[in-house]
């Protein structure tokens, strides 16, 4: 991924201000940034994006394809949205219908009073073109984004669930006890997660979290980052079809065990390999089953990318040896003359032979 070096902001009246990035995050496509050097600025207030509603009129704010500052005007057309061409995509926007072109991702969208309804992110297009199919990150989380920002923190942090769900479809609402689809019903759940230690278990139902009803794991997770690092949120749950409220607290995952990551060095039959120890946080980050665990490379490094090694690979055999650490991958890389690998790709296992 790329770092800006570089950042200039260019003002409505042709000012420009130097700026440097506060805090990023590459799965929300969001930063923060600061200007350095002015003050006095005015600023937009953040709305509740919860209060917003399907039909309120909306203004889009950006640079389309360079032409300048632009304002094009629609109404809210979606919330809830996931952002991909099936439905299924990460993250939790609001749609609209303001024509939303390149060039205006980062721009406002706000309401007719002014304030910040949401970030203009993306637009749903065959063509490139607007095709009255935009989607803008909420304000709330924006609000979330902010307030690590000010607490010091150069990256965006989540909340660990430590579960894995699928939305309850028409086919599965009656048996679980629900009068129509919705909710998301727990399929997997970590040994450490803070839902597990909350009392909720595989086959329950998560109907709302905090009061707002959850349809899919992605906005399950918005409605927790919202709620905030180190604070409780209150999760309803269904089970034989009796409904409570329990209190989950929300924590980034554990870095327990801890990674020990290491990169290999020269002495390596494969240089620049990065290797942690599989924990919930590496789960995270890698986006892996909840039930790996094991040895996860983390940067396949030049070497690696040859032959075939992806960032996610699970280790699992080297030599005909289980691997239990990055110390142990590194040994068997060290003092063979070639090796062969056994390694786990979501459902695949695949098999690697190769020497110097």
């Amino acid at each position: 991924v790329g770092v800006s070096t570089d950042i200039r902001v260019v003002l409505s009246d042709r000012r420009e201000f130097s700026a440097h990035v506060v805090l990023s995050d590459a799965e929300s496509d969001l930063a923060i940034l600061k200007i350095d050097d002015v003050e006095g600025l005015s600023f937009l207030p953040l709305r509740d994006s919860d209060e917003v509603e399907v039909g309120e009129l909306a203004l889009a704010i950006g640079n389309p394809f360079g032409v300048g500052q632009t304002v094009s005007s629609g109404i809210v057309s979606g919330l809830a949205r996931s952002g991909g061409m099936n439905g299924d995509g990460q993250g939790y926007f609001i749609q609209t219908d303001a024509p939303i072109n390149p060039g205006n991702s980062g721009g406002a969208l706000i309401d007719m009073q002014g304030a910040l309804m949401g970030i203009n992110t993306s637009i749903l297009t065959r063509s490139g073109g607007s095709n009255g199919i935009g989607f803008a990150i909420p304000a709330n989380l924006i609000s979330a984004f902010l307030e690590q920002a000010r607490a010091g923190a150069d990256r965006f942090v989540r909340p660990w669930a430590g579960m894995s769900g699928q939305p309850v479809g028409a086919d599965m609402a009656a048996p679980l006890g629900l009068d129509r689809p919705g909710g998301i019903i727990v399929s997997g759940m970590h040994r450490a997660s803070p839902f597990a230690a909350a009392g909720l278990a595989v086959g329950d139902v998560i109907t709302a979290v905090n009061g707002k009803e959850v349809h899919t794991p992605a906005e399950m997770i918005y409605r927790m980052s919202v709620t905030g690092l180190g604070r409780e949120a209150v999760v309803t749950r269904l089970r034989d079809g009796v409904s409570a409220q329990l209190s989950v607290a929300l924590i980034a995952a554990p870095e327990e065990p801890a990674r020990e990551a290491l990169v290999l060095d020269d002495r390596s039959l494969l240089p620049g390999l990065a290797l942690a120890r599989i924990n919930p946080a590496v789960l995270q980050e890698l986006g892996l089953p909840l039930e790996v665990e094991g040895v996860a490379i983390t940067d396949n490094g030049p070497f690696g990318m040859r032959i075939g090694l992806q960032r996610g690979d699970v280790i699992l055999v080297v030599n005909g040896s289980e691997v239990q650490s990055p110390s142990d991958v590194r040994e068997h890389l060290t003092r063979a003359h070639q090796v062969s690998m056994i390694v786990q790709r979501g459902v695949q296992r695949l098999s690697f032979q190769f020497r110097p």
